[in-house]
Formats: structure tokens, C-alpha cells, sequence
């Protein structure tokens, strides 16, 4: 077999041209459309991690702003919690201090009421004992008991100062002995005697009744009174009861 040299030289030669007008006309238009498309598409993938990172910023914003919104508004409502809390406790001490002054006060108003009426009950206790005692008292007003009280009135008479005994000699409108029952005869002039003796002068004396001593003598002058009766000494004992109540 012997070979085209010739013929092998020339298909050499079109394989060499056919390569040069490929890489002309067909391979260089394809690489460089095939290298736009790369460049336009890597283009779009940066543009689409741009949009991406702006998307997540975004997201990222939103979901911290929601955050903070969550914790404004739990803020808000511990806020509005603790204002109500304390307006609720201060409405129910405020309630409570009200209710403990009306109690104290109902207390003390009963506490009151029933001061006034033991007082009221023991008053009107120790007035009808007193006017119980002087009923039985004047069943018992004797010429003893009379004598008793005229001796008991000489006593209290030398116990007066001497002014206050000057100033009962010297009224110009006389000194009255006062008496349960109206003194006669005898009994009369010995009570005159005793208190003038006792006053010591001779001092201007009347006698007057006045029943409601029950018993007794009493000395009584423009500014000056000695007791001496039954009813001083209930009126004291009404006293002291009615103080002790």
C-alpha cells in the first residue's frame, strides 16, 4: 500500500482551515454568548443575593420590631397590672379604714348609748330610792328626831367662821330657821333660843315650814345656807350615786 502524500498534505490543510473558520465563525460567537450568559446569569444570582440579604435585613427588622413591640406592650401591661394592683389596694385599705370608722364608731356610739342609759337607769334608780327613803323618812320625824337635828345645828353653827356667823347676825333681812313642820308653844321659843345662843348676838330670826326637808333645821340668809335635813342628806347620797355612775 503506498500512500497520497499529496492528497494527505491537502486533507491537512482543509482540516487546518475548516478548525480556523470553526474557531472564527462558530466557537468564538458561542463562547462569548456562552460567556454573556454566564455573566448575565451570574449577574441575576448576585441581584437575587442582594434582594436576599435585603429580604432577610428586612425580616430581620420586622422580627426585631416585633420584638420590641412584644416587650412594649408586655412593659405596658405590667405597667397597667402594677396601676391596677395598686388602685385595687388602695380602694380596698381605703374601704377598710372606712368600715373599721363606722365599727369604731357604731362601738362607741353603743358603748355611749349604754353609758347613758346605766347612768339614766341608775339616776332614776337612786331617785326613787331616795324618794322611797324619804317617804319612809318623814313617817319618822319625831320630837327626838326633831331634837337631834336642833342639837346637830347648834354643832354646825359653832363650826362656821366668825365672819360668816357676823354676817348672819348683821342681815338686814334676817335669818330664817327653816323646819319641816310648824313648831308651837314650847318647842318653838326653845329653837328661837338654841340659834340665837349659838349664833351668839341677838340676831333677827323667823321660822318658816318648808316640808320637803322631811325633817330637819336649816339656816338659810341672803347668802348663806347651813343644811341640816333629811332631804340634804338624800340629796348628797343622790350625788355621790349619780358621780359613781
Amino acid at each position: 500500500m503506498t500512500l497520497n502524500w499529496w492528497g494527505l498534505g491537502l486533507q491537512a490543510i482543509n482540516v487546518l482551515i475548516l478548525i480556523w473558520l470553526l474557531s472564527r465563525v462558530f466557537w468564538r460567537p458561542v463562547a462569548g454568548a456562552i460567556t454573556r450568559r454566564q455573566d448575565a446569569a451570574q449577574a441575576m444570582l448576585d441581584e437575587g443575593k442582594t434582594a436576599q440579604a435585603k429580604a432577610d435585613a428586612a425580616l430581620a427588622e420586622v422580627v426585631e420590631t416585633r420584638a420590641e413591640i412584644a416587650a412594649e406592650r408586655d412593659a405596658i401591661l405590667v405597667k397597667a397590672k402594677a396601676a391596677a394592683d395598686k388602685v385595687a389596694k388602695a380602694t380596698l385599705k381605703d374601704a377598710q379604714t372606712k368600715a373599721e370608722s363606722l365599727i369604731a364608731a357604731a362601738h362607741t356610739t353603743i358603748d355611749s348609748d349604754r353609758n347613758t342609759a346605766r347612768k339614766e337607769n341608775a339616776t332614776r334608780a337612786a331617785e326613787l330610792s331616795v324618794e322611797i327613803a324619804a317617804r319612809l323618812l318623814g313617817r319618822f320625824n319625831t320630837t327626838e328626831v326633831q331634837a337631834t337635828f336642833l342639837a346637830k345645828l347648834v354643832e354646825a353653827i359653832a363650826d362656821i367662821s366668825a365672819s360668816d356667823r357676823a354676817a348672819l347676825i348683821a342681815s338686814a333681812d334676817g335669818t330664817e330657821i327653816v323646819t319641816a313642820t310648824a313648831p308651837e308653844g314650847a318647842e318653838r321659843v326653845e329653837i328661837e333660843h338654841a340659834v340665837k345662843d349659838a349664833l351668839g348676838g341677838t340676831p333677827n330670826v323667823r321660822l318658816v315650814t318648808d316640808p320637803s326637808l322631811i325633817a330637819g333645821l336649816e339656816l338659810r340668809s341672803g347668802h348663806f345656807v347651813l343644811h341640816n335635813s333629811w332631804r340634804a342628806d338624800l340629796e348628797n347620797i343622790l350625788k355621790e350615786v349619780e358621780n359613781a355612775a
